[in-house]
């Protein structure tokens, strides 16, 4: 019995530590769990039409290679951050509190550099983190 008991608290503890896995990101030691938006059609559609996001959630945008970047909030309710990041994981430019957009038109917003992943965050967490160039970015997939 004894034993029975000793191998259920084993597979607890073995369930809680899958389903907490996943990928995240890392920055300034705060851990994002993330979606990644790995082929065009995951990074055309990105957040749109997503009208919350949990504090320690964001998505990752992976590119094949690296170059400047421009986003928009095309149908994105919700207000996020987007920090540029290049291939060395370096945080290259950041854009605080970029607006929901849900109109025909909606203004793009440039990385200051070239880059090969884009983070979206919630609104004020880049601030919250003190996120500055040069910062890193440790990805666990």
């Amino acid at each position: 019995m004894k034993h029975l008991v000793l191998c259920f608290c084993f597979a607890v503890v073995a369930a809680t530590a899958c389903a907490k896995s996943g990928p995240y990101v890392e920055l300034k030691g705060h851990r994002y769990s993330i979606e990644l938006a790995e082929d065009e059609a995951a990074r055309e559609y990105g957040l749109m039409n997503r009208t919350e996001m949990d504090p320690d959630h964001g998505m990752l945008f992976v590119f094949p290679n690296d170059e400047p970047r421009a986003f928009w909030m095309k149908n994105t309710k919700i207000p996020l951050d987007m920090i540029f990041i290049d291939r060395n994981r370096k945080v290259v430019s950041i854009k605080h509190d970029a607006p929901p957009c849900v109109t025909e038109r909606c203004p793009a917003f440039m990385s200051e550099g070239p880059v090969r992943y884009v983070l979206e965050l919630n609104a004020g967490q880049a601030a919250k983190l003190g996120l500055t160039a040069g910062d890193e970015l440790i990805v666990h997939r």
